[in-house]
């Protein structure tokens, strides 16, 4: 038996889930809603303030998507109860970031500024703290994959260089530096 499938998946007040027609899990909370389509041999069932999943046999296939599916429900259960943030810094000399809406402008050490458009279920806030302190990018949403794919995609705008440690990176992550040329190696 999975040991992740086999957990229970326990709803906090105010969130309630159903089960659609066509195996689809609807999960609503105080922060919103979201769905996720379950494979049909999976079953799902809602008892006692719990979502459980069962799966018909022990073939690898079954036994992936057992806690596969039950990890993606839990995930949309804390999503709309507590929500999901990410921060990320910016560490370089004149790297800035501004948030015009949906819209967050670099300004990343290119020749150009970089214009990334976010989806309507992400809000986003960049802040500078005090003078000379790093800029720091604050991404909120229901959506754990979602968040994930826009951290990851602003990050891949400048990735952190393991000399300097430059780039956009996550906040408290260490970067592992290299050593630079040495004056007397021959």
């Amino acid at each position: 038996m999975s040991r992740i499938g086999k957990l229970p998946v326990n709803l906090p007040q105010g969130v309630t889930a159903k089960i659609e027609a066509g195996n689809v899990v609807t999960v609503k909370g105080p922060l919103g809603e979201l769905k996720q389509k379950v494979d049909p041999d999976i079953t799902v069932t809602i008892e006692e303030g719990a979502v459980k999943f069962t799966r018909p046999t022990d073939q690898p296939r079954h036994r992936s998507m057992h806690g596969l599916y039950r990890a993606l429900i839990n995930n949309m259960v804390i999503g709309v109860s507590a929500g999901y943030t990410i921060q990320q810094e910016l560490v370089g000399v004149g790297y800035k970031v501004e948030a015009k809406g949906q819209i967050l402008e670099f300004s990343l050490g290119y020749s150009h500024d970089i214009h990334l458009e976010l989806p309507s279920e992400i809000k986003a806030t960049a802040v500078v703290e005090k003078k000379g302190a790093n800029p720091v990018i604050t991404l909120k949403s229901i959506d754990k994959q979602l968040i994930g794919q826009v951290a990851a995609k602003i990050r891949s705008l400048r990735k952190p260089e393991p000399y300097k440690g430059k780039g956009i990176r996550f906040v408290g992550e260490q970067i592992r530096r290299k050593a630079g040329k040495s004056a007397n190696a021959k």
